[in-house]
């Protein structure tokens, strides 16, 4: 009563309110606690393990590392992209070697299956980079001094022969006075032929193919159909212009994937090239890409 009069009974209600709330706080704060030394040790073993981790890592690279040491240990001394005066230099230096009887060999690989036992003998540990390098002309001599291979626009049939010089055509390598050149995009054509090495132009054209389907207008199908059919035109128009400017003789056929197969027939070789502007500017670009020999110093 006396409690109530003075006004201490709510004060008392009210510690013991607050004393409450310190529990429930206290026991929220152990709670904490004890989360963050788990979240600690969770830390910690997780940077353990993450250690392990790095160290296994480690031990397995050097491990491939080391089971990699056969392969990587050759490598080319150096490679060079010949045309043009350059790659005519270099043919003379090969051309000049001279040696004994059967002391030049001269081998034309395809691919890498057909390694011949020649150019395995003869290139001993380094005929794992003339797998690299094919198809190549593998040329090396008795004595060493020659040890390299060259990846031609037109490489021979596959052969392999000792003799006393290296034997090398210039038509593997260069065009050749008969040589014509062509040019076949989708929408594009350009036709050259060559004078004393040199590239001349002879006639070119663009269609008008379409290359986008709007939005708008007729269906995706409707408009894959108007494209094929002008692409058809325009190859048409293509073997018109071959027939009457370029029906016999050597012709090189460049150009797009989707459209080489059209000429298969009528080409003495076909090849892809990345050119592009003008037909004149574009048949330059292609012709500079294809008659470029690839050098591979073993």
């Amino acid at each position: 009563m006396l409690d109530e009069l003075l006004g201490r009974a709510e004060l008392k209600d009210r510690i013991a309110e607050l004393e409450d709330e310190r529990d429930a706080l206290e026991g929220r704060l152990e709670g904490e606690s004890q989360r963050r030394k788990d979240a600690v040790r969770a830390r910690q073993e997780a940077e353990v393990e993450v250690n392990r981790l790095e160290d296994r890592i480690e031990e397995l690279e050097d491990r491939v590392e080391r089971m990699g040491d056969d392969d990587d240990a050759l490598d080319f001394r150096g490679t060079e992209d010949l045309r043009g005066g350059r790659l005519r230099e270099v043919l003379r230096r090969l051309d000049s070697l001279e040696t004994s009887p059967e002391g030049a060999l001269t081998a034309a690989i395809p691919n890498e299956r057909s390694l011949p036992s020649s150019v395995e003998d003869a290139f001993g540990d380094r005929a794992q980079l003339v797998r690299r390098a094919t198809p190549c002309l593998a040329l090396t001599d008795d004595a060493g001094l020659v040890s390299v291979a060259l990846e031609p626009p037109r490489l021979p049939d596959g052969f392999d022969a000792w003799d006393d010089g290296f034997a090398l055509e210039d038509d593997w390598f260069l065009p050749q006075s008969a040589t014509k050149i062509a040019l076949v995009r989708a929408d594009l054509f350009a036709l050259g032929s060559y004078e004393d090495g040199e590239l001349v132009y002879q006639t070119g054209f663009e269609s008008d193919v379409k290359s986008a389907h709007s939005k708008g207008g007729f269906s995706q199908a409707r408009f894959e159909r108007i494209r094929e059919g002008q692409i058809d035109d325009h190859l048409d128009d293509c073997h018109e212009a071959l027939d009457e400017h370029a029906a016999d003789g050597d012709l090189v056929v460049l150009g797009e994937r989707t459209v080489l197969g059209e000429f298969r027939d009528r080409a003495t070789q076909t090849a892809t090239v990345d050119a592009s502007g003008e037909p004149r500017e574009a048949l330059e670009m292609a012709a500079h890409e294809f008659w470029t020999t690839r050098l591979y110093r073993l």
